[in-house]
C-alpha cells in the first residue's frame, strides 16, 4: 500500500531545516504510514539583510512565501520559529501544533578565543527588545545592528566587527553550537521575545491534521498563547521593544513582561502569576498594568 505523502515547508536556513527535521522525525516515529518530504525556500526576510526588519515590513517577511505555498497546496504544513510569526495569523492558515519548547533564554556570545568583552567594539543585536535591555546591563557599551543567519552573525563576530553578540540559546543548541555561549541571561536580566525557543506548525483550515497530535505540547501551547496575548495587547510589531516570557510550573503560569514607552523612553517590567488555564487573561492584565491602564 502506498504511503500518504506529507510535504513539509521550511525556510532554507540551516537552523530552519534542523527545526523542520525535528518535527518530521517525531511525526515519522508515531506515524510510519506517512511519507514525509521537505521543501525549502528562501523568504524575503532571508534575502534583505542590509536593513532592520522594522524598515522592510516586519516579521511577515519570514512567512509569506511559505503561506503562499500552503495556499497553493505545494506544501501540506510549514514549520516556523514562533518568534518569527506575525501576531495576526490568517484564519485560513491556523497554527496547529506547538512542539516541546527549548530553553527560551538570550545568551552572550564572545569572539572565538576571547574571554571578556572589548569595550572599544559594539555589542551586536538587531532586536529593539534586546537593545533596550542591553543598555541597562552594559551601560558603557555601544551597540550595532547585526542581521543574517546564526553562522553569518558568528562570522562577523569572529572577524572582529563586534565585541559580542546576543543570540537565542535555542538556536545555538539546535545548531550544536552551545559551546559558543559565554553567558546565559536569566529572564529577570533579559526578558525573551514572545515565542522564543518555541517552534510552531502551520497548515490549512478544515483539513485533518490529527497526525500532529504527537507533536503538540500543551505547556508550550499555553505559554505561547500567554506571551502572544501580552504582545498583541500592546500592539507590538518587531519595531517595538516588547518582551514576554511565560513559564508553567505545576498548575501555575508565571508571566514576565517588558514594555518600552517610545514616547517617554521609560522601560517597564513586571510579572504576574495564576492558574495555568488563565494565561492569556493574566497576560493582558499584566500588559494593562505596564501600560499604566490599570492598578497593579
Amino acid at each position: 500500500m502506498k504511503k500518504k505523502k506529507v510535504i513539509v515547508g521550511s525556510r532554507d536556513s540551516k537552523l530552519a531545516v534542523i527545526q523542520s527535521r525535528l518535527v518530521m522525525e517525531q511525526i515519522e516515529k508515531h506515524h510510519p504510514e506517512l511519507e514525509l518530504e521537505l521543501l525549502t525556500m528562501k523568504t524575503t526576510g532571508d534575502k534583505i539583510l542590509d536593513k532592520t526588519l522594522d524598515k522592510i515590513g516586519g516579521k511577515g517577511l519570514f512567512v509569506k512565501e511559505l503561506d503562499r505555498a500552503l495556499r497553493a497546496r505545494q506544501i501540506d504544513i510549514s514549520v516556523h520559529s514562533l518568534k518569527d510569526m506575525p501576531m495576526e495569523v490568517p484564519e485560513d492558515l491556523p497554527l496547529l501544533a506547538f512542539p516541546k519548547r527549548e530553553n527560551a533564554a538570550d545568551v552572550l556570545v564572545l569572539p572565538e578565543g576571547v574571554s571578556c568583552l572589548d569595550k572599544s567594539k559594539p555589542l551586536g543585536s538587531s532586536s529593539p527588545r534586546r537593545n533596550v535591555q542591553l543598555r541597562k546591563l552594559y551601560p558603557d557599551m555601544g551597540q550595532k545592528s547585526v542581521r543574517g543567519n546564526v553562522q553569518t552573525r558568528l562570522r562577523k563576530l569572529d572577524s572582529g566587527e563586534y565585541s559580542g553578540l546576543v543570540l537565542a540559546y535555542a538556536g545555538l543548541k539546535r545548531l550544536d553550537l552551545e559551546g559558543r555561549v559565554s553567558r546565559v541571561f536569566s529572564p529577570d536580566e533579559m526578558i525573551p521575545a514572545a515565542g522564543q525557543g518555541t517552534m510552531v506548525v502551520q497548515g490549512r483550515a478544515g483539513e485533518d491534521y490529527s497526525y500532529l497530535d504527537c507533536v503538540d505540547d500543551p505547556e508550550a501551547r499555553a505559554e505561547a498563547g500567554a506571551e502572544r496575548a501580552f504582545v498583541s495587547y500592546l500592539e507590538g510589531g518587531c519595531s517595538a521593544p516588547i518582551g514576554a516570557f511565560a513559564e508553567i510550573q505545576n498548575q501555575e503560569i508565571r508571566i514576565r513582561g517588558l514594555y518600552f514607552n517610545e514616547k517617554t523612553g521609560e522601560l517597564r517590567t513586571g510579572n504576574i502569576a495564576g492558574p495555568k488555564d488563565q494565561g492569556e487573561e493574566l497576560a493582558v492584565r499584566l500588559a494593562k498594568q505596564l501600560k499604566g491602564e490599570s492598578e497593579a
